[in-house]
């Protein structure tokens, strides 16, 4: 027993490993999502895109598509005691990504409101996204 939960234990770490290395003829998208929240990368121009922790391009224009889910708390809400959790999906295009940059996609949301912003490696903000759609979970 004591060996598989250690052979699991190898499994799952080895699962969640660290990202690639950045490719340096590339454009790297860090994702960052705010407190409770979660964010995932979904596509790259109307383009499944296979790993939801970052984005990585060619040098261009692009737009990136993310999932959102958040809280919104029970002061936003009214009289409820437990936060109602939104999932959204938000749009950004951008349309000077340069090879061997990162740049970080920031999301948040103010209410039921959610928001993304793109930095670049110098904390400069670069763009914003919009809102596609959003439903209750």
């Amino acid at each position: 027993m004591r060996a598989l939960f250690v052979a699991g234990s190898l499994l799952l770490t080895s699962a969640c490993s660290t990202l690639p290395d950045p490719d340096p003829n590339q454009a790297w998208i860090d994702l960052t999502p705010h407190d409770e929240s979660s964010l995932h990368a979904v596509q790259v121009d109307e383009r499944d895109w296979a790993d939801t922790r970052y984005f990585e391009v060619q040098p261009g224009s692009h737009e990136l598509t993310v999932r959102y889910q958040f809280p919104v708390t029970p002061s936003n809400i009214g009289p409820v005691e437990a936060p109602l959790w939104r999932d959204c999906q938000l749009n950004l295009t951008f349309k000077d990504f340069n090879a061997g940059q990162r740049y970080s996609l920031q999301a948040g949301s103010i209410g039921f409101r959610p928001w993304i912003k793109l930095y670049d490696h110098q904390q400069k903000l670069v763009g914003q996204g919009l809102p596609a759609g959003c439903q209750r979970t």
